[in-house]
């Protein structure tokens, strides 16, 4: 059982390390390097802070280039000791350590498949965060306690990445849950893992809102955009804007609810509509929704340019059935299937509590072969 364990462990580091040395190609490290350089050089000179908006921007772009190379040294620090690990294992032939060496190279693979997804967000908006959307289908209370299930779903996995959770919108369903929520989510590749959730979401439950005990099946759409932060890639028109300002509603404390601080922005040429209302202030409100509205306009472009809206929509034509792209089943059996990879789990509490990796990175790589194809 032993020389098994170490033929095992031989082919996952033989594997490892061909990998490795291919992403270590594909990266040029050397010019990385020389870029953390530059940007450094940058944040020194003595009018760095005299554009903030600039000055954020290079921040963000070091710390995101930092983080690459030091991921990518660790992992090569990690299987190297993991070499030397081997072959003491091979001289000593010491049980414990065969199994001490083998659990470690389960966490090296776990750390390393997760380097290898965050290096396949490389499209151009992928860094950006990201704005999602929840707008519960036909159904009554029912759907709308759905979308709140969602809600705390997505809050959870994002507070688990570190990314920070910011509310745009919300407005309240009659008599619990939701009738819609709008979310900023902020932190480097929100918008690339999140727009693996683009969809209809579909809950198969005993309702606690029927009296009779009877079987719902709920849906819930998830939106999802990538924040916009240079004005100059979406042209909007003031012209073409249709600005109302109104008494916000629903959750934000009592000083929400006495000005006229809500934002609502129609972009009459296309119909958008975009809401803010969580903050006191209507101008930060304004803001906020021109950002909103900017993100649905490029999506939007996008979608036009490259005439294929599957890959962009997904299945999102309507709120029920048929157009789901996961389902979530609590009843007769505890099952959630991704009906676009046909990954499931059968823990349904553990992604109700945000772990939904699993669905993202599985989504992600068969975008990626799909690409290559």
């Amino acid at each position: 059982m032993a020389l098994i364990d170490i033929a095992d462990v031989k082919q996952e580091l033989s594997s490892m390390a061909k990998r490795l040395a291919d992403i270590r190609g594909s990266l040029d490290l050397p010019v990385k390097q020389e870029r953390i350089g530059e940007l450094e050089e940058r944040m020194l000179a003595p009018d760095f802070w005299d554009d903030n908006d600039a000055a954020q921007k290079t921040i963000s772009e070091m710390n995101a280039l930092k983080s690459l190379v030091e991921k990518m040294s660790k992992l090569d620090s990690s299987y190297e000791d993991l070499q030397v690990m081997l072959e003491l294992v091979i001289e000593e032939g010491e049980d414990s350590m065969i199994q001490e060496l083998y659990d470690s190279t389960q966490a090296l693979k776990k750390e390393f498949e997760n380097f290898e997804l965050e290096l396949l967000l490389s499209d151009e908006y992928d860094k950006n965060n990201a704005i999602l959307e929840l707008h519960p289908g036909a159904g009554g209370t029912e759907s709308q306690d759905w979308g709140a299930m969602l809600l705390r779903m997505y809050t959870r996995w994002a507070e688990d990445r570190g990314f920070k959770v910011e509310t745009l919108d919300y407005l309240p369903g009659d008599e619990a849950g939701i009738k819609s929520v709008t979310l900023l989510i902020k932190g480097h590749n929100a918008y690339g893992y999140l727009k693996a959730e683009k969809g209809v979401h579909r809950l198969v439950r005993i309702s606690p809102f029927d009296s009779s005990g009877r079987r719902h099946t709920s849906f819930v759409s998830c939106n999802v955009l990538p924040e916009i932060e240079n004005d100059n890639e979406v042209n909007i028109r003031s012209e073409d804007l249709k600005i109302d300002t109104y008494r916000a509603s629903g959750a934000g404390g009592q000083h929400i609810n006495t000005t006229d601080s809500a934002v609502r922005i129609t972009h009459l040429p296309t119909g958008v509509v975009v809401t803010c209302q969580t903050e006191r202030s209507q101008i930060k409100n304004r803001e906020r929704a021109m950002k909103m509205l900017a993100g649905k306009l490029f999506e939007r472009m996008r979608e036009e340019q490259q005439k294929t809206l599957d890959a962009i929509q997904g299945e999102q034509k309507d709120i029920g059935w048929g157009s789901q792209i996961r389902s979530y089943v609590f009843h007769p059996y505890s099952m959630v299937k991704d009906h676009r990879t046909n990954t499931e789990v059968g823990n349904v509490q553990a992604v109700m509590d945000g772990d939904i990796d699993m669905f993202i990175d599985a989504y992600l790589r068969s975008q990626l072969n799909f690409d290559e194809k």
